[in-house]
């Protein structure tokens, strides 16, 4: 087990990266430079390679194994890291926003591979909850890395060599992954599964007909509700606070050591807490009870927008609430994907990395298009009218799954039919 745990978590680490230079890195830099928080939400579009990847999931899990696709789009990582040491982000912004988007384009097909790795390798509820950290963990550790630690020490490291460390690093991931042993037994399975003919490539090439096959596994419809909803309020606040604290109370080091690391530090810890209480309790009554304590966190972050003067009191209070709404939505995610793979191990082995990655991918697009969109909304109507409407949706979302656990997807006659 403790070599899946480190499998799974260094390559969910290396996928984590682009995130973290996208998602704290490139908003602090651009508020920086003068340009509107509407502008700024609209670069979530380069995260939109992770909405198309369920067109070519079915071609990852049918054709070539899961160590071939790891080494290769851990490689391409490498090599596109390779072209950004060359850029100077001044100067070549649009060439700066290519790379990162070949970034999302190659960590999307990565995250296919490895899901379907990991529907494999992870049996039994304890091993989904550990694996399910150990995703959770590696991918926010690899985001803290990028977006806080990167952030902190670019202005004296420089662009070039911030890449060219990324480039060491993705190039080692790619030599550990072509020798893991823990995919052999994948490797011969999904030989043997090509010698078989070419039906795997000829349903991978006509995807509608495994789309159906999707759709007929059971608690498909009211996951794929749950996912492209559950972090919709969460999300406009974690996108927008920061961006509220720059203008009004800290500076970007102080941010980026606040809330790239601190802040991070703490949804990491939430993560790890979930796949540890999921060995012991259900996952519905864990659902119910954090869903409402963050709805709780968000009234506590909203009242702190009415406090526009700096002071060390305003300060802590909003580092201590960014530490709350981190841990709880770490928490919260990693519940989340385990729902997922619950729901992903009821359908059919050779549609199982496709399946997670269908729901993978709409629990993205629904992250991507309200944080897209947050910025107009603050922009439009102001931070207090904005929170209030975040909160608003999170509420609904704590009511959506309340409801689940006693009569819907998360009651536990219905988890219990899950496969050990």
């Amino acid at each position: 087990m403790n070599d899946k745990l480190v499998f799974l978590g260094l390559l969910y680490f290396v996928q984590g990266i682009p995130y973290g230079l996208q998602s704290s890195l490139l908003p602090v830099y651009l508020r920086g430079a003068g340009h509107s928080l509407t502008r700024i939400g609209f670069t979530k579009i380069l995260y939109f390679p992770w909405v198309l990847k369920v067109l070519w999931a079915p071609l990852v899990d049918r054709v070539g194994t899961k160590r071939r696709w790891l080494v290769g789009t851990v490689s391409g990582l490498a090599l596109t890291c390779l072209s950004s040491a060359a850029l100077a982000p001044e100067a070549h912004i649009w060439g700066v926003a290519g790379t990162l988007l070949a970034m999302n384009t190659f960590a999307s097909v990565q995250d296919i591979a490895v899901d379907g790795a990991a529907v494999g390798l992870l049996k039994g509820r304890g091993e989904l909850g550990l694996g399910n950290t150990a995703q959770v963990v590696g991918y926010k550790a690899g985001s803290v890395f990028a977006g806080g630690g990167l952030l902190a020490v670019i202005d004296v490291a420089g662009w070039s060599w911030m890449f060219m460390l990324l480039t060491f690093v993705y190039a080692g991931v790619a030599l550990f992954v072509w020798g893991a042993p823990v995919l052999d037994d994948e490797s011969i399975k999904q030989a043997d599964g090509g010698r078989r003919g070419g039906q795997g490539t000829t349903e991978a090439m006509r995807p509608w007909r495994v789309w159906r096959k999707l759709m007929a596994v059971p608690g498909t419809p009211w996951t794929i509700l749950y996912v492209l909803t559950y972090k919709l309020g969460e999300q406009g606040a974690v996108t927008m606070f920061p961006l509220f604290l720059l203008d009004h109370h800290m500076t970007a080091r102080e941010l980026s050591f606040w809330n790239g690391v601190i802040a991070m530090g703490f949804s990491i810890c939430g993560s790890s807490l979930g796949g540890l209480l999921l060995a012991q309790f259900s996952i519905g009554a864990m659902m119910r009870r954090v869903f409402v304590l963050r709805t709780i966190s968000m009234v506590f972050q909203s009242s702190l927008l009415t406090v526009l003067e700096p002071s060390p009191l305003m300060k802590g209070m909003a580092v201590l609430s960014m530490s709350v709404q981190h841990f709880l939505g770490g928490l919260i995610t990693t519940l989340t994907f385990t729902t997922m793979m619950h729901c992903t191990q009821r359908a059919e082995e050779s549609i199982q990395a496709t399946h997670y990655s269908f729901l993978a991918t709409l629990e993205v697009l629904g992250k991507l298009m309200f944080s897209a969109l947050a910025g107009g909304v603050v922009d439009w109507c102001g931070f207090q009218v904005a929170f209030l409407f975040f909160l608003t949706l999170s509420a609904g979302t704590a009511l959506h799954v309340w409801t689940a656990t006693f009569t819907g997807a998360l009651r536990e006659t219905q988890l219990k039919e899950q496969p050990k």
